[in-house]
């Protein structure tokens, strides 16, 4: 049976992929920061809840060690990020940017980290990043596109580095599938319900890039019709 672990799963993207890979016979770690809320969530789907702040060490380790004494991982979601709303390019400070790259950057990296052992011990590892279509340069490069027009700064830039990670994790590892997707703009409180798509659309390429096998991609990065330009 494969075991696999949502951060952020409490609500929105990462609870109705933990949702879906429950449904699809997953041992699903539902991790969130609030103890509460995150059991709530999990009991909801057959989860299995797990305290788990990605911006806190001491949480991480605790977390890691509890999967570690359960069993083990397979699959690993970094799913949990945060997003502003977008802030004009000349008023964006160091502390606004450390804000969001402390949870949508170095999270990814705490968590990894702290998981790679159990991940290694795996016979089919798996590594998701949830990226976006802002982390693209040529998407937000490109006049006409939906991405062209997105004003912020600090988030954009903390999902580009969300995609060099996914690039050289997967060269770092060759035996795990490791890939950066995009879920597309999706209705959470990520973006106040802003979005254009329902949350069952959106998990839709986490959940099928958290089931691929070895035969599967590596190092890319991907929305539900296919690869997109870095």
């Amino acid at each position: 049976m494969t075991t696999t672990l949502i951060t952020g799963a409490n609500k929105g993207l990462g609870h109705e992929t933990a949702r879906r890979l429950v449904e699809a016979g997953h041992t699903v770690y539902a991790a969130a920061r609030d103890p509460e809320r995150g059991r709530a969530a999990a009991e909801r789907i057959g989860a299995r809840p797990l305290v788990l702040d990605v911006t806190d060490d001491a949480s991480v380790s605790a977390a890691a060690k509890t999967v570690e004494a359960d069993g083990g991982l397979d699959v690993l979601i970094n799913n949990a990020g945060i997003e502003d709303a977008p802030t004009p390019t000349a008023e964006v400070t160091a502390d606004l940017m450390r804000r969001l790259f402390e949870t949508n950057v170095f999270g990814i990296v705490r968590v990894s980290h702290a998981f790679l052992p159990l991940l290694h011990r795996s016979a089919d590892p798996v590594v998701v990043n949830v990226s976006s279509g802002l982390a693209s340069k040529t998407l937000v490069s490109a006049a006409g596109t939906p991405m062209h027009g997105y004003p912020g700064l600090a988030y954009p830039a903390s999902k580009s580095a969300v995609n060099m990670i996914t690039v050289q994790y997967a060269k770092a590892f060759p035996h795990m599938r490791v890939n950066s997707v995009e879920p597309g703009f999706t209705a959470t409180d990520l973006n106040d319900h802003r979005g254009t798509q329902s949350v069952q659309e959106g998990a839709e390429i986490i959940v099928r890039m958290a089931r691929i096998g070895q035969d599967g991609p590596t190092g890319g990065y991907f929305d539900v019709h296919g690869s997109l330009p870095w």
